[in-house]
């Protein structure tokens, strides 16, 4: 098995942005929202790398993540990309690589219960906005 604490930030947002996107487009498929072009324009509210920045920043204001969770988000928005940011500034872009780099982290490491306990607070967060 290997150790997931070893994995770079890039690595871990890499499953994260995966494993999260997948939580969310069960949730709108859970709403009734069947329609292609509806559940892609839906989804963008959700895990677009500004939804991502604003809900990494909320949590962190909210001190809901703990010590070892904000480590991993820093690590993944400390990351060096090679790629540039679409469609958004750089701060954003390194928030929602960090926001990813957490939830693959809690993923990867079998924190399931913990996973689903914070991205069922970013959907009641995104609905709220």
């Amino acid at each position: 098995m290997r150790d997931y604490q070893q994995l770079n930030g890039l690595a871990l947002a890499y499953v994260g942005d995966a494993i999260y996107e997948v939580y969310i487009r069960d949730h709108l498929i859970a709403l009734g929202k069947t329609r292609p072009n509806q559940l892609h324009r839906l989804a963008t509210y959700y895990v677009s790398a500004k939804a991502q920045a604003f809900l990494i920043q909320q949590l962190l204001d909210e001190q809901i993540l703990n010590k070892e969770e904000d480590n991993y988000y820093r690590r993944g928005r400390n990351s060096k990309s090679h790629t540039n940011a679409k469609n958004t500034d750089v701060k954003t872009y390194r928030m929602s690589t960090g926001f990813e780099s957490l939830m693959g982290y809690l993923h990867l490491s079998g924190q399931t219960e913990r996973l689903e306990e914070l991205i069922t607070w970013c959907i009641k967060k995104v609905e709220e906005t």
